[in-house]
């Protein structure tokens, strides 16, 4: 397959105009020119971005955090807390170091400038969970959480099959492996997450790990505009480059990351955590991705799961949504502003 080239940081025979400006391959002069916008769900998305900041340091209470973690959680909720993290930490690891190569490939200067504070926010989720680790994990046990994946083959196989992804795009950067690329960056920042954000949420739901809890809002806050920055690429292939849009790679990828969710959150849960049984785990993760699909108008995989099996969640408020818990709630209303055609201020 042919290689496909990443933008060129300044070409001076490039073409800004909006109407012949397209999501990838195009030929831009690399020049940020903002006044000239094609993608409206960026400029809505860059408001909530920048909207949503947030530093570790505004979560108060965790040494409250690191006192209930020593006493009142069970064994198995210590190990779940470490074991989560340790995923959690790979993931916006991950994130932070290859979201610029993808963005050297879209041809949107709007798109690019999300991508950037997306990248940012990751770099903010792993400081944040180091600041966690700081206060409420014994320093002799640290490396360890870091390094887990070291010592349990279900969390490398999960590492090295999204290593592999975003590796083989780098080394081989061709129509297939951009938008395979894509399609694994909006399965993280969608699915991968989840069950352990649900975790933390459970505890909370107990009175337990509150700011650690908090803090995990405010990052999932963050992740739900991730989610819907890649659900509006994916989007935007297929109307503009049918030709490289590949609706059986997406249901493929899915089917592997749900599979691989819920195996992971099988092993490192166990039935051992109160509120989260195995069976309401894989109902939630199948629940989520039929939510995920409608959000690239496609339909559910796993059309037999409809009801919310966390109902004891129910109280839970994500942090972007006026309505109800972090379960319902949908990041399509950062696409659909009509306020924001024309300045990018608040």
């Amino acid at each position: 397959m042919t290689k496909i080239q990443a933008t060129q940081i300044f070409n001076p025979e490039g073409d800004d105009s909006i109407q012949n400006r397209s999501i990838i391959k195009w030929n831009i002069t690399g020049l940020f020119q903002l006044n000239l916008t094609k993608y409206n769900w960026a400029k809505s998305l860059y408001q909530v971005m920048i909207g949503n900041f947030w530093v570790p340091e505004k979560v108060k209470w965790l040494w409250e955090d690191a006192v209930q973690f020593k006493k009142n959680l069970s064994e198995d909720e210590k190990r779940a807390y470490k074991w989560i993290l340790s995923f959690l930490i790979f993931l916006d690891s991950i994130q932070t170091v290859n979201l610029p190569n993808f963005s050297e490939y879209i041809t949107a200067p709007e798109v690019n400038l999300i991508l950037a504070i997306q990248a940012y926010q990751e770099a903010i989720h792993s400081q944040s969970y180091a600041t966690i680790l700081e206060t409420v994990v014994d320093s002799h046990e640290r490396d360890a959480i870091y390094y887990f994946w070291r010592d349990d083959k279900n969390l490398l196989e999960r590492n090295t099959f999204i290593g592999w992804i975003y590796q083989d795009f780098i080394d081989n950067p061709n129509d297939k492996n951009l938008f395979r690329g894509f399609i694994a960056n909006f399965l993280l920042e969608s699915i991968y997450f989840y069950n352990g954000f649900a975790f933390f949420d459970t505890l909370a739901s107990q009175s337990k790990m509150i700011a650690t809890d908090r803090m995990i809002n405010y990052i999932r806050r963050d992740e739900l505009t991730h989610v819907t920055i890649f659900a509006n690429i994916i989007n935007e292939v297929k109307k503009e480059f049918p030709e490289v849009y590949d609706e059986k790679m997406i249901y493929e990828m899915m089917e592997t990351a749900v599979d691989q969710e819920i195996k992971w959150s099988k092993h490192i849960l166990g039935n051992k955590i109160i509120g989260m049984s195995q069976e309401n785990v894989e109902n939630y993760t199948k629940r989520l991705s039929n939510q995920r699909m409608s959000l690239l108008g496609l339909k559910p995989i796993y059309e037999e799961v409809l009801i919310n099996p966390f109902k004891h969640l129910d109280a839970m408020q994500d942090n972007n949504s006026e309505k109800g818990n972090f379960f319902e709630s949908t990041v399509t209303n950062y696409s659909q502003s009509s306020s924001m055609k024309g300045s990018w201020d608040f």
